[in-house]
């Protein structure tokens, strides 16, 4: 009896230390990177649409309740400046393709008025034109993108744009420019010629606007030689890859500098379902929809790869984002919807996605800044509040420029019913100071998730890291609690020689450290 008892105590020994397979396991390649995770796949996008810049960034300039600095909000803009926005698109959209320059420079009660068709029928009053956009993107330390009238417009009206803001000699732009206040240009690199021409800005079809594209393009002077102009062509909706083909066949590469993709997480377009109280059940829907992402650069940049071997144009993702039925008791047309922790799963994956295609998608844009779709910050009156989306970006932006470490990535799935999802995203990078970033998201809405890296190296000594996470899927930060949701420190990582791991937490997204 006393050997069986010593017997047992051996196999209950041995059982108890038997470690439980990890739900994912991810092999790192810190010596095998070479590719730059590009700083503008982090840009932003602010529309003239609802709130985004009246009443968003714009306050105007004799607002004296709220501090700002040439009618835009001074806490905005340090805001902007925190999270490392890189370019900010603007005025559209929609709208763009409806706007004309020259009504939003010279005297602001002198400008004329319009109506924005598009976004709510509300009158514009252009107070808010180039030299305010161009002046706020140098005081928050972004590029401009600025996106040009092709479906309204004419060859005149952008080839007079870009040497009114571009060209530092002598010339009716430049001394207009000159007229109304500006000495300097402000040499603006990035162009959209048109936006959605398959839709709001024209209904064309991809050969018409190759054609339409190659006659603008030819119309932009490139003035200066500080920045090369970076042209960007209107490009495809969603899984429209003959659009994709027909304008990289018809299009000469000398021409084209970028190629724009559009896709917003939607559950239905006829029923998009809440922004706060969906169900398990629309959130598997709309994480499918974001995880698409991989799908949709993969096939566009296989297409690309066909004509442009050499990677030469980039994949601009300019408008990706959730997209959700509007606030209670608010305009349809402004799309103002609240941001919680499914946004954040949002953000985590889709910026993953973006990272590890460092090859191809070397710029993108989050819809919309402020106030609009997948916001990074909301406003009300003169209260500001910051979402799970704008923490996400701000975790991230440690791999902006970094070179990307390549991972291999086997993860178990994230399973409601009959369906399932991978349950854990990932991507990495090593900055110019040899920190390497590992960037984890677990989507699963109950489990949590034990990860397992292997990083083929014993030289980094030191793990740190931050999470976002909440109680509830549904928790946001409101204007009476607007620090619900922020980032916290990351104690669940453990390092022992090469391999490092971490239990994710559900529906988190945690930035780890390694040095």
């Amino acid at each position: 009896m006393k050997h069986q008892i010593i017997l047992l105590g051996f196999l209950f020994s041995g059982m108890i230390t038997v470690q439980a397979q990890p739900s994912a396991t991810i092999i790192a390649h810190p010596n095998e990177a070479e590719l730059v995770i590009n700083k503008h796949i982090y840009g932003h996008f602010a529309e003239h649409l609802g709130r985004c810049i009246y009443d968003g960034f714009y306050v105007g300039e004799g607002n004296a309740k709220i501090p700002n600095t040439q009618g835009v909000r001074n806490d905005i803009i340090d805001a902007l400046k925190k999270l490392k926005v890189p370019n900010l698109r603007w005025p559209g959209g929609c709208f763009a393709d409806t706007y004309h320059w020259k009504d939003g420079i010279g005297p602001k009660d002198k400008r004329p008025k319009m109506v924005n068709v598009w976004w709510g029928g509300v009158t514009e009053d252009n107070s808010f034109g180039t030299h305010d956009f161009l002046n706020m993107c140098e005081a928050i330390g972004a590029a401009p993108y600025l996106a040009a009238n092709v479906g309204s417009g004419e060859v005149k009206e952008l080839s007079d744009w870009v040497q009114y803001v571009n060209f530092d000699g002598i010339s009716p732009m430049s001394n207009l420019r000159k007229e109304n206040g500006r000495e300097k240009p402000w040499n603006v690199s990035f162009w959209g010629v048109g936006n959605e021409a398959w839709g709001c800005g024209g209904n064309m079809k991809p050969e018409y606007y190759a054609n339409i594209y190659r006659q603008y393009a030819t119309f932009m002077t490139d003035w200066t030689n500080s920045s090369k102009l970076f042209r960007i062509a209107s490009g495809s909706n969603g899984n429209d890859y003959n659009w994709t083909e027909v304008l990289m066949r018809d299009i000469p590469l000398n021409m084209l500098d970028g190629l724009a993709l559009h896709h917003y997480s939607v559950i239905d377009w006829n029923s998009k379902g809440p922004s706060t109280t969906f169900t398990e059940e629309q959130y598997f829907a709309t994480m499918k929809q974001a995880l698409m992402m991989e799908e949709l650069v993969t096939r566009h940049s296989t297409i690309m790869d066909k004509y442009d071997p050499k990677k030469k144009v980039a994949l601009v993702v300019d408008e990706w984002g959730g997209w959700y039925t509007v606030e209670d008791g608010t305009n349809p047309g402004f799309l103002y919807q609240q941001n919680t922790m499914r946004d954040a799963m949002i953000a985590g994956t889709t910026l993953n996605i973006f990272n590890n295609h460092a090859d191809r998608v070397r710029m993108a844009n989050l819809a919309q800044t402020i106030n609009v779709l997948q916001a990074v910050i909301l406003t009300q009156e003169e209260k500001m509040i910051l979402t799970p989306t704008y923490h996400v970006m701000e975790m991230y932006n440690v791999h902006q420029d970094a070179k990307l470490v390549p991972l291999n990535l086997k993860t178990k799935d994230y399973v409601l019913g009959n369906q399932k999802l991978p349950a854990i995203s990932a991507s990495a990078s090593v900055d110019k100071n040899g920190v390497v970033h590992v960037s984890i998201v677990n989507i699963d809405s109950k489990n949590a998730h034990d990860v397992s890296i292997d990083l083929l190296s014993s030289a980094y000594k030191n793990v740190s890291g931050r999470i976002l996470t909440s109680a509830k899927l549904q928790d946001f930060n409101s204007f009476d609690n607007p620090e619900k949701i922020k980032p916290a420190g990351f104690k669940g990582a453990i390092l022992k020689a090469n391999n490092l791991t971490a239990k994710i937490p559900p529906f988190s997204v945690v930035v780890l450290e390694l040095k």
